[in-house]
């Protein structure tokens, strides 16, 4: 049985640093926007549906989904927001399913979900849930810098996550991201070994 553990953590918090370094030492790395990504690209199996319920103008030229378009019509109307989550959420959760319960050559899966702890779904899948964790600051100021969005922005998306207390809160365990590579490589080091322990019990209780 494949050990997971859900990764998770607010906008601009480092997760996909913090996953790479897991990947490094060995996990499987499975995540839950590039499968969004894959799914909203030009012939992307969401986009059909998409289409029809929003229409043209969330269209990019080449028949994939224009993200920025989409996030402006659903930061705006929580009912597209409601529809657009519908339409892709079941799809995402079955491929990462898939995807999950296939990576067997690893000794255990990173499960990437920006709305993991939103989402009581994804908890129930994973045997333990890694909470990327920076000050609020931080978070707003990489975001800017990656994505050339105001600061207004950026605190409008986070209002729409969970607070950092909630994520802290429901964390089994904790990764502190303020940038210091040398510092989270240690602490990704130390949790990489648990899981490995982890893994192994879980897999000698399945037998």
């Amino acid at each position: 049985m494949t050990f997971v553990v859900g990764l998770t953590g607010g906008i601009g918090s480092g997760k996909s640093t913090v996953a790479e370094l897991f990947a490094q030492r060995g996990a499987a790395l499975v995540d839950t926007d590039v499968i969004a990504h894959a799914l909203t690209g030009a012939q992307g199996g969401a986009m059909r549906e998409l289409a029809a319920a929003f229409g043209d103008g969330v269209l990019r030229a080449d028949g994939g989904l224009d993200r920025a378009a989409m996030r402006r019509l659903a930061f705006a109307d929580p009912a597209v927001r409601a529809r657009l989550e519908a339409i892709l959420h079941p799809l995402i959760r079955a491929q990462s399913e898939v995807a999950c319960a296939a990576a067997v050559a690893a000794p255990y899966v990173l499960l990437i979900v920006p709305l993991l702890v939103e989402s009581a779904d994804y908890r129930r899948r994973a045997d333990r849930v890694l909470v990327v964790d920076c000050d609020e600051a931080v978070q707003i100021a990489r975001v800017m810098a990656r994505s050339g969005l105001a600061a207004e922005e950026v605190e409008a998306i986070m209002a729409t996550q969970a607070s950092r207390a909630q994520r802290q809160a429901a964390a089994d365990d904790l990764v502190f991201n303020d940038g210091e590579m040398a510092a989270l490589a240690a602490q990704v080091d130390g949790l990489h070994e648990k899981y490995l322990d982890l893994a192994r019990s879980k897999l000698h209780a399945a037998r």
